[in-house]
């Protein structure tokens, strides 16, 4: 496998990080800590440490070693561990660093929780829409066939899906998988594509607008303990942001920056994007010399009020898809039943 298309999960990530923080922090020196943690690990993440290995034989750093594995390490862990090796502080940023990798995996898990009900609801709702239609339909439809039952419109179009279900299974189940197959690799490839169509839609895209805020500002903070300069920061952040009008507003703010300006005075150019209250924290970061505090305690902030969007749309979300699964049952049911009930009316009536 190629470097750059060689991953590891999230935990791997931080288990990794961890250990090398502690083993440098106990005194024992990085080609060392490298050797021991490749003996007792296997598939991808050994290869990487293979790699790792080999670079630092070559007298290479480690900053340089993580920059070849595009998928695993971001430009912001590459430029936080350069900057930390010029200045001669690793164990400490390689804390940092891990400290900010739990709190992402932390913000995702939160992130994914919440979604995971509705998720569920969906999952059932079609598997129960399959159940009726590969068995409960193809044996209503031979009874109606023998009793030569005149259909209404919603049950000739059931039975002709079941018809399709049952005669082409194997066409159709090889069909979706490939269908899912290439929406799996589309969105690993294409992940950003995907993100900023989903972040236009009307109640996902201020939920998007959260989430870059709260990334920005966490990994800026990040960067700015790490001695990142302030322009180079706003460059790497620029990578975690989906929403096109944050990301012209940090590219704004660098370029007056660089013309001897204030970060705050670019973001508070972007009002609509960039909430008031965080221009305010961040003037008062400025003023005082602790920016990069000022930033950790906006993501804090941020993080808390996404988790609670999150609940109260998903509290929201649940109702209505109970509604809409409750209303498609039951007119699947009618469906069904409507045929048999004129069958009767028609019996009585002779």
């Amino acid at each position: 496998m190629k470097l750059e298309k060689l991953s590891i999960s999230s935990g791997d990530k931080l288990t990794l990080i961890g250990n090398i923080t502690t083993m440098l922090t106990a005194g024992i020196p990085l080609l060392e800590v490298i050797q021991t943690l490749t003996e007792e690990s296997r598939g991808n993440l050994k290869n990487l440490l293979d790699h790792i290995k080999e670079t630092l034989v070559e007298g290479g750093t480690l900053s340089l070693a993580f920059s070849h594995f595009p998928k695993i390490f971001s430009r912001i862990n590459i430029n936080i561990l350069k900057s930390s090796e010029q200045s001669g502080n690793l164990e400490a940023t390689l804390r940092d660093l891990q400290q900010g990798i739990r709190r992402d995996m932390e913000f995702t898990d939160k992130i994914k929780a919440a979604l995971l009900y509705p998720v569920i609801l969906l999952v059932v709702f079609f598997g129960m829409f399959l159940v009726i239609l590969l068995f409960v339909i193809p044996r209503i439809a031979t009874i109606f066939s023998n009793l030569r039952v005149v259909l209404p419109l919603p049950t000739k179009i059931m039975i002709a899906m079941s018809h399709a279900l049952t005669s082409y299974t194997l066409p159709i189940v090889i069909a979706i998988a490939v269908l899912i197959f290439l929406t799996i690799y589309l969105y690993r490839e294409k992940k950003r594509s995907f993100l900023i169509f989903f972040s236009k839609l009307p109640v996902i895209s201020k939920l998007i607008r959260e989430i870059d805020l709260t990334r920005f500002t966490r990994s800026f903070a990040l960067l700015l303990a790490s001695n990142v300069p302030i322009s180079v920061a706003l460059d790497l952040c620029r990578d975690v942001v989906i929403n096109q009008r944050i990301n012209q507003a940090i590219n704004n703010s660098k370029d007056i920056i660089t013309s001897g300006g204030k970060l705050s005075e670019g973001l508070k150019n972007s009002h609509k994007e960039i909430p008031s209250v965080m221009v305010k924290i961040i003037e008062s970061g400025e003023k005082t010399g602790t920016l990069d505090k000022s930033m950790q305690d906006i993501s804090e902030y941020l993080d808390y009020n996404v988790v609670n969007d999150l609940k109260t749309v998903t509290t929201l979300l649940e109702p209505i898809i109970l509604v809409l699964v409750g209303i498609f049952l039951g007119a699947m049911m009618l469906a069904i039943i409507a045929p048999i009930y004129n069958l009767i009316g028609q019996i009585n009536a002779h």
